[in-house]
Formats: C-alpha cells, structure tokens, sequence
C-alpha cells in the first residue's frame, strides 16, 4: 500500500513538475509570427502556446507578440527577425509571482473568439451592464453615472462628435465650480491630488461642446475611494504591480483586468486609454478596449 501511494504521490509531483516546465506563454500575438522548436519546423505561432527552451520565435515585420514567463513577469516582443527563447528568459530578473498569469489567464480567456462572440451575443440582449446616464444624453460619457475610483490620475473618455472642442467642468456634490478644462481629445485625465480637487470626497463631472453647451453629458459622479475603501483589494494590486514594474501595453491590459474583476471601471479604462497610446500600432489593444465596453454597457 505504502508502494502504491508513494509511487501515486511521485506521479503527481513529476506531473506538476513537467507542467511548470515551460519559459513563457504566448499572452497576446497578432502578425505571420512562426515558431520552431528543437529539430523541428517553422509552424503559425498561436496564442496560449506554451514556450520551451531552445525554441525560436520568427517575428513578422509589423508583429507583435506579448509573454508572460513562468515566473509571472511580461515581456513585450516588436522587433522583427528571429529571437531564441533562451536569450529572452535570460532578460527576465529575478522573482516569482502567480498572480500575474492570474489576470492574464482572465484576458486571454475574454479575447479568444468564442468569448467575443458571446460578449456581443449577451450585449445585445440588454440595454446596459451598467447604470447610465439619460439616454437623450447628447454626449455619451463611458462610464456608469456613479462610479468608485481608485486611482489618483483617471482618464474621463467619451463618445467622440466629429471634430470639436469640449468642455469638461468638474463640481462638487454642492454643484460648486472646482475647475474647468478644455480638450480637443474625447478623453481627459484629471489629478484627484491637485488642490482644487484634494479635499472633496465625492466630485460632479460633466462634459459639453466647447461652443454650445447644451450639447452635453449630464452630470456623472466620482467617489474617491480612501486605503479604508481599498482593504479588500490593496494587498493584491501591491503584489501585481510589483510583478509589472515596466511601463507597457501588456502590464496596462493585465492591470485594467485587475480593475474590471474589482468593479472599478475608470480605473480599468484607464489602463485601457494607456495601453492604446503606448502601443498605437497595435490594434489587439483597441480591441480589447472594445470588449471591455461592450461587456460593461458603455458603447
């Protein structure tokens, strides 16, 4: 008996053993990307495959490919030519996180084609995931009528109309003017740390054409969340942005999953605005970011 469990107990270690043996996984890939392993051939890269070492990875002019090691860190790959697996896992530092391949686990899953074809199936049988402003709304702020924010620089977007000028006015929750800015951009980002701003729990936006403000959004509020607020998720995000410590469009998708799992979706859509710049090239990114509203209602 004492045989069979221990040769049970080392099939099972040898089994989770082989299945940590990888370097990296293939998170987001879009380009004629190939892969080659050891006495093998050049095949179509796909994403989820798995990345041993001695294999090769071919990037197309163009391409782009986004991994995440097995230790949880990221990794971004734009260069076109060959790049060898082992080369790439020397670059990786030291640490270990799971949390990481956590969230991007969750994107992956959101963007393969079955998953979008069911986002659109279930966005289309209701009006909205999500509270929003009165639909005769002229301008269509993306985000609920009255939100939780947590970080400190959100980005404010909206419906673009054509090519105008807005106006963006921020109150308090006494209808006081805190401050006004103007933007050519369908998006703004302003600094809950500034002054004007600081001190007030609760904070009224709305957004008009610079000209005629009666094309307008309605009024959306902003509650700033305090560390009391944040208990329930402040230990995780500490430890994933500890893993994502480089600034790219890959850290950016992962962080806004972790915001979307946690119901903050100005923070998320934050991220999303943030790894669309980084990355303007890249259309996976514009993607996601399309996902993403039409799993919450904010188209």
């Amino acid at each position: 008996m004492r045989t069979l469990l221990s040769i049970g107990v080392g099939l099972l270690l040898s089994t989770a053993i082989f299945a940590q043996d990888y370097e990296f996984r293939v998170m987001m890939n879009k380009g004629e990307n190939q892969i080659k392993s050891s006495g093998g051939d050049w095949e179509a890269l796909k994403s989820g495959t798995r990345l041993n070492k001695g294999d090769e990875l071919k990037l197309a002019s163009g391409a782009y490919l986004g991994l995440v090691h097995k230790s949880g860190k990221t990794m971004e790959l734009k260069e076109a030519g060959t790049h060898k697996i082992d080369d790439l896992a020397s670059k990786i530092g030291v640490g270990n996180t799971s949390i990481t391949s956590k969230y991007a686990d969750f994107v992956m899953a959101k963007m393969t084609e079955d998953s979008k074809e069911e986002n659109r199936r279930k966005y289309a049988s209701v009006t909205g995931a999500v509270e929003r402003a009165a639909d005769d709304a002229s301008i269509k702020v993306l985000m609920p009528t009255s939100v939780d924010v947590y970080t400190t620089n959100p980005i404010l977007a909206w419906n673009p109309i054509e090519e105008n000028k807005y106006k963006v006015v921020v109150k308090n929750w006494f209808d006081k003017t805190l401050d006004t800015y103007e933007t050519t951009e369908s998006w703004i980002r302003l600094n809950l740390e500034d002054p004007k701003l600081a001190k007030e729990a609760m904070l009224v936006v709305s957004v008009s054409l610079a000209n005629n403000e009666t094309v307008n959004s309605g009024d959306y509020g902003l509650k700033k969340l305090t560390e009391a607020d944040a208990l329930d998720f402040s230990e995780e995000l500490t430890e994933l942005k500890s893993a994502l410590t480089e600034e790219s469009s890959l850290n950016r998708v992962i962080l806004a999953e972790f915001f979307e799992q946690n119901n903050l979706l100005v923070d998320a859509l934050t991220n999303y605005v943030i790894a669309i710049q980084l990355s303007p090239n890249v259309d996976y990114f514009k993607e996601a970011f399309e996902e993403f509203k039409l799993r919450n209602g904010l188209k």
